[in-house]
This record gives structure tokens, C-alpha cells and sequence, in this order.
């Protein structure tokens, strides 16, 4: 899918009102993150993903892997919106027997292309499908997305997939890492500081982009850059503000983990609805 810059803002702001419903009805999951990725996951399934939702498993898609996997209400959102299942079923998140559950479950919904649950295991697996593509299949045309949380990158087995990806010159991987500088115990620079975060990955042997994670243009335009390198693989450090579009979530590391109760779900429901109050509901 191909969409213009201002139908993919209008859906990122669809995916941020399904997350708030979906965790609402629930009672429990994470709002910060999925909120802050909403940009990113619409401009993914809207413009850079090349993939075929009526036939998931089509051998010639790229391949999208959330290592971060607490945050996949906003995949789900995205998948939802982009036709792999129909809307209505994203009020079973985290129920008994649902296809939704709280980490992306592979074999039970078609679309997702791998089970997480430990952080730190996307990249790795993101890696040795790209390492497939490469050097085994030798098909160039198909690129492998990972996307990660920046707390996420205090674990060890993120810097063994980074050294492998970087010796195996692995162009068709695309990392993006949600640089939102919290976790679930506050901010990522008090807990285990990560900056120079860009130096890290150049000495680790890959190209490094920054971008503003709410400026769809700069994502677009940073993946298509990521494709063009074709002697490394790519990260994208994509910086967001947890909760996004909800001011009383903005910036606070206590909805990492926390939905909205019903009166803090309708509160943030009129704010995404009415832009922050910029237009009134049904304009």
C-alpha cells in the first residue's frame, strides 16, 4: 500500500484512538509505547511494507519483526486498518483464546512473522532471515524490518545480532529504534545510559540515520535511504514521545505498562478525535 503523507497522519491518528479502546477494554497492557509508534507502524503499513494481507504468507514480502513485543497493540492496530482481520476483533486483545494476546503469537495470526515475549530477541531473529535472503535465497528485492525499544537495548543479545549483522554486511536489514528514553522504571538515562547511542551502532559497523519519529515524510524517506545502502545494515534511531497525542501520557514513564481506565479512555479518545481540541468531533 501507497498512501500520501496526509491519509497516512489521518490513519496513525486511528491507530493511537484503536490502541486506547482495545487497552481500555482489556484492563490491562501498555499505552506509552504503542502510542508513540502509531506514526511509525502507519507510515510501515502504508507506504514502506510491501505485502499482501489477503495472502500473508506471499513469498515475496518483506518481513516486519516487533522485538518490543509488549507494544503490539499498535501492530495489531496497523494490521487491522491495512485488512489482515477484521477491526471488530481488536476488542479480544488479551482475552482467553484470542489471536491478540498480549505478545504477537506467530502461529495463530497470519501476518506476524515471529512469538516474542524476552526483549532482545528481534534483532537476532530479524538477522538470520536477513542472512537467509542474502547469501541462501540470493533475493535482493525483499527487506527485513525489525523495530525495538530503546530499554529494550540494555539487553546483551542485542550486540551479538548488531556485531553479526554488521560482519555479514546485512543491506537488507532495517532496524528502527523507538528512542522514546523511557522504560518501565523511568528513563532510559537514569536506569543504564545509552548515549552515544548513534557512535555505538557506526562502531558496530552499520549505517546510522536519526529521524523525528512523528514526521511521516522523515520516515519515508529514511527507510528508502536505509534500502539504498547496500554494504551494511541500517538503523534508523527514530525518536517519539511516549503516549503521543494524549497530553496526560506524554513524557510519563508510568503508562509504560498502564491502560486507561474508562474516564481516562474517554478523556483521551476527545483529545484524538478533536486533534487536541484544534476541530470539533464529527468536522
Amino acid at each position: 500500500m501507497n498512501f500520501g503523507v496526509a491519509e497516512i497522519e489521518r490513519k496513525a491518528n486511528l491507530l493511537r484512538q484503536d490502541i486506547i479502546s482495545m487497552l481500555e477494554e482489556a484492563g490491562s497492557g501498555h499505552s506509552a509505547g504503542p502510542l508513540g509508534m502509531s506514526d511509525l507502524f502507519a507510515a510501515l503499513y502504508f507506504s514502506i511494507l510491501k505485502y499482501d494481507p489477503q495472502n500473508p504468507e506471499w513469498n515475496e514480502r518483506d518481513y516486519i519483526i516487533l522485538s518490543n513485543g509488549h507494544t503490539v497493540p499498535v501492530q495489531y492496530a496497523a494490521m487491522a486498518e491495512a485488512g489482515f482481520f477484521p477491526k471488530a476483533e481488536l476488542a479480544s486483545l488479551r482475552k482467553l483464546g484470542s489471536r491478540l494476546q498480549g505478545h504477537p503469537e506467530r502461529k495463530v495470526l497470519p501476518g506476524l512473522e515471529t512469538t516474542s515475549g524476552p526483549l532482545g530477541c528481534g534483532l537476532s531473529q530479524a538477522s538470520g532471515i536477513a542472512y537467509t535472503l542474502q547469501y541462501l535465497d540470493k533475493n535482493l528485492q525483499r527487506f527485513v524490518y525489525t523495530v525495538m525499544g530503546d530499554g529494550e537495548l540494555n539487553e546483551g543479545n542485542i550486540w551479538e545480532a548488531a556485531m553479526f549483522a554488521g560482519k555479514y554486511k546485512l543491506s537488507q536489514l532495517v532496524a528502527f529504534i523507538d528512542r522514546n528514553n523511557i522504560q518501565i522504571d523511568g528513563s532510559t538515562e537514569d536506569i543504564m545510559p545509552l548515549e552515544d547511542l548513534r557512535g555505538k551502532w557506526e562502531s558496530f559497523g552499520w549505517h546510522v540515520q536519526e529521524i523525528d519519529g512523528h514526521n511521516i515524510e522523515s520516515i519515508i524517506d529514511a527507510a528508502s535511504m536505509a534500502r539504498s545502502i547496500t554494504n551494511r545494515p541500517s538503523v534508523i534511531i527514530t525518536h517519539t514521545i511516549p503516549g503521543k497525542g494524549v497530553d496526560f501520557m506524554e513524557y510519563d514513564y508510568k503508562w509504560h505498562g498502564t491502560p486507561p481506565n474508562h474516564e481516562q479512555a474517554k478523556e483521551a479518545l476527545q483529545k484524538l478525535r478533536t486533534l487536541g481540541g484544534k476541530i470539533e468531533v464529527g468536522e
